[in-house]
């Protein structure tokens, strides 16, 4: 199920650091979605711990990985902030260009994005921002089913995302975007709480 509407209006960045803090959203195409609920501890538990990972890995690098949450503006063009239309909290992000670093987040496609898939956003995280991460160039989108125990990789041609490969959250995953780093999921996986047949 898709999240609720804020409305039927049409939002920008600009509206959007207007609203209450108590309350948030992420805006799609000018469509402002509620974000779902507080996660579930398996869902942090995964954020976190590839997160970590990520971080400990990059720890002399340039590139810098980030945990929602933290806005990232998709620009359609050369838009001002105020006039972007589409604006993301990923779960755990993969920045490499600095440029498109900002003190209140990201402006520009991040290198890699995973997002932790949660009964609540399934269908918001595979169908709607799956589209907004190909138009905006996402080179790696990662989809982690904490219950199936499944990894879902699309990855980025230039102009589209290829057929997904599917991978158990077992042994190790490389970043095609950094194949030297990859995610050791045995040790994340030992540290969840939910069955995978519950």
């Amino acid at each position: 199920m898709a999240f609720p509407q804020r409305d039927n209006e049409r939002h920008t960045y600009g509206d959007y650091l207007t609203w209450p803090d108590d309350v948030r959203y992420e805006l799609l195409d000018g469509i402002a979605y509620l974000m779902a609920p507080a996660p579930s501890v398996d869902h942090q538990t995964i954020a976190f711990e590839v997160g970590r990972q990520l971080g400990n890995a990059l720890e002399n690098h340039s590139c810098r990985v980030l945990l929602s949450p933290v806005d990232v503006l998709l620009p359609k063009s050369k838009e001002s902030d105020e006039e972007v239309d589409t604006v993301v909290q990923p779960d755990v992000i993969l920045v490499c260009d600095p440029a498109k670093l900002r003190p209140q987040g990201v402006r520009g496609a991040p290198d890699w994005i995973m997002e932790v898939i949660s009964p609540s956003s399934a269908s918001h995280d595979q169908i709607i921002k799956l589209a907004a991460y190909e138009h905006a160039g996402v080179r790696e989108y990662w989809l982690a089913h904490p219950v199936d125990r499944i990894l879902t990789i699309y990855r980025h041609d230039g102009q589209t995302f290829g057929r997904p490969t599917i991978h158990e959250l077992a042994g190790e995953t490389a970043l095609s975007v950094l194949p030297e780093i990859a995610i050791r999921w045995d040790p994340i996986v030992e540290r969840l709480l939910e069955s995978p047949n519950a």
